[in-house]
C-alpha cells in the first residue's frame, strides 16, 4: 500500500464556520494523518498523508467545505513523507507556511 502526503491551501470563507474540525473529522475517518490551521491571511492550510485514494477523497471534501463555507480556490503540492505523526490533528493560527514547503 503507498503513501502519499500533501500540503493544501484552502481560499475563500473557510474561517469561522468550523473547517478545520470538519477537515479533522474527515481526515479522521479516511483514517490520514497530518494536521490543519487558520492561518493569519484568512485561509486555512494543512498536510494530509495517507493512501492515493484517501487524500482524494479529503480534497473532494474540503473542496465543499462544511455547509457554511465557501471555498473559492484549493491548492495542492506534494512533500515527502512523514512517519513522525499519529493522527490527524488542529493547531493555532499562525503565519502561511504553504508556499515556504518544498
Amino acid at each position: 500500500m503507498s503513501t502519499q502526503r500533501i500540503a493544501f491551501k484552502v481560499s475563500g470563507t473557510v474561517q469561522g464556520v468550523g473547517f478545520r474540525d470538519f477537515t479533522q473529522k474527515r481526515a479522521s475517518e479516511f483514517g490520514l494523518k497530518g494536521w490543519v490551521r487558520n492561518t493569519n491571511c484568512g485561509r486555512v492550510e494543512g498536510e494530509a498523508q495517507g493512501t492515493p485514494e484517501s487524500i482524494q477523497k479529503l480534497l473532494k471534501e474540503i473542496n465543499n467545505g462544511p455547509r457554511l463555507a465557501h471555498v473559492v480556490k484549493l491548492e495542492k503540492k506534494d512533500l515527502a513523507v512523514q512517519d513522525s505523526e499519529t493522527h490527524f490533528g488542529v493547531r493555532r493560527t499562525t503565519e502561511s507556511a504553504f508556499d515556504a514547503t518544498n
